[in-house]
């Protein structure tokens, strides 16, 4: 069971989405390069999907729960869809915070906690829209936000104005639409709706009184290992990146726009996943003098079809193949990233890494 993407674009093989190439570099600007005053949150609060989970899915079903799942850190499963850290665990250590607490263990820690870090509301396996996961989507994340925000008052405007918002949207949205069969004419149209809502949602978390908003493009798809295992994992799936190459085009025309209209209230930057991962895979991005050797080939996966890393079958017996050296590894498992791959991936960051 994934909860970010499964192999669910049959119709990709048979489309060109986006004529127009956008390239990886050069997409999104990268301004404020030398800001005089660096700007230093003491909240940090996250929405999005796997990417950016680390643990509020709490049912014992979800592979970030299961063995070897948090095998490299912190040794055991927390619910992070990864050996390691993920995004947001690299995220808060750059702005100098703990990794945010997870919206689910609230009860078991109470609010005032949260007050400390800022709080994770991402869920594995959901999208700006419902996917086939009954978890709390985007709009429902925020939703919470606002509750601490305004109902339980947990949070003071100056909380929020001295906070950061990391936003994920890596993909989910797009796989539930092949699954539910829908038609490729409605691709595009589709598409359009959920950058629209991704905007609808960066307004409403700057109506909150967040003052920078990270949002994330979406990475190359089709180089993800679900994608590139026909390939033997040698090859990305370029009409998958086609449609992810339209995504981040439109993103980053919507969120110009958006700093234009907003110019005294919330910055909002885009996280350019795309370009970074990119870099690594084709070899153009060193990580601590080393490099991933075969890049799209995942760490850990299912020894057969039917099977994904962390699968056992009916008598507890492991189905999946674990590698030997999980830091010369960039993908876990099918969809997501090793701790060494996100480490990589945040150190290409720039337009995070510049603004604070």
């Amino acid at each position: 069971m994934h909860f970010v993407l499964r192999p669910l674009f049959p119709l990709f093989l048979s489309i060109s989405l986006f004529s127009g190439r956008v390239s990886a570099g050069g997409v999104y600007n990268h301004h404020h390069h030398h800001l005089r005053h660096r700007f230093r949150p003491t909240k940090l609060f996250v929405f999005g999907d796997s990417y950016t989970d680390t643990g509020n899915i709490l049912f014992p079903i979800s592979p970030g729960l299961q063995f070897p799942y948090g095998i490299t850190f912190p040794g055991k499963p927390t619910g992070r869809f990864s050996d390691g850290r993920v995004l947001t665990d690299f995220a808060a250590r750059h702005v100098g915070l703990k990794s945010p607490i997870p919206f689910s263990v609230r009860n078991r820690v109470g609010l005032r906690r949260f007050k400390e870090t800022g709080v994770n509301f991402a869920f594995g396996g959901t999208g700006v829209f419902d996917t086939e996961y009954p978890l709390p989507n985007m709009t429902t994340q925020i939703d919470f936000f606002q509750q601490l925000r305004h109902g339980d008052s947990v949070f003071t405007n100056t909380d929020a104005q001295s906070s950061v918002a990391l936003v994920s949207a890596s993909g989910n949205d797009y796989s539930f639409y092949f699954a539910m069969n829908s038609s490729r004419q409605g691709l595009k149209p589709f598409i359009m709706s959920v950058v629209n809502q991704i905007i609808v949602n960066l307004k409403r978390i700057g109506g909150l009184g967040v003052k920078k908003i990270a949002v994330t493009g979406l990475g190359p798809l089709g180089c993800l290992p679900v994608f590139t295992a026909p390939s033997s994992y040698k090859k990305c799936n370029e009409t998958v990146n086609s449609l992810v190459q339209f995504h981040n085009f439109l993103l980053k025309e919507a969120v110009k726009k958006l700093n234009q209209e907003t110019k005294h209230s919330s910055k909002v930057f885009i996280v350019d996943v795309y370009g970074a991962f990119m870099s690594i895979i084709e070899g153009r991005k060193r990580y601590n003098n080393g490099e991933f050797k075969t890049p799209l080939k995942p760490c850990c996966f299912g020894v057969k079809s039917g099977f994904d890393c962390g699968s056992v079958d009916g008598e507890g017996k492991k189905m999946f193949v674990l590698c030997k050296d999980r830091k010369a590894a960039f993908f876990w498992d099918s969809v997501h990233p090793t701790q060494q791959g996100w480490a990589a991936a945040f150190s290409a960051f720039k337009s995070f890494r510049n603004h604070f």
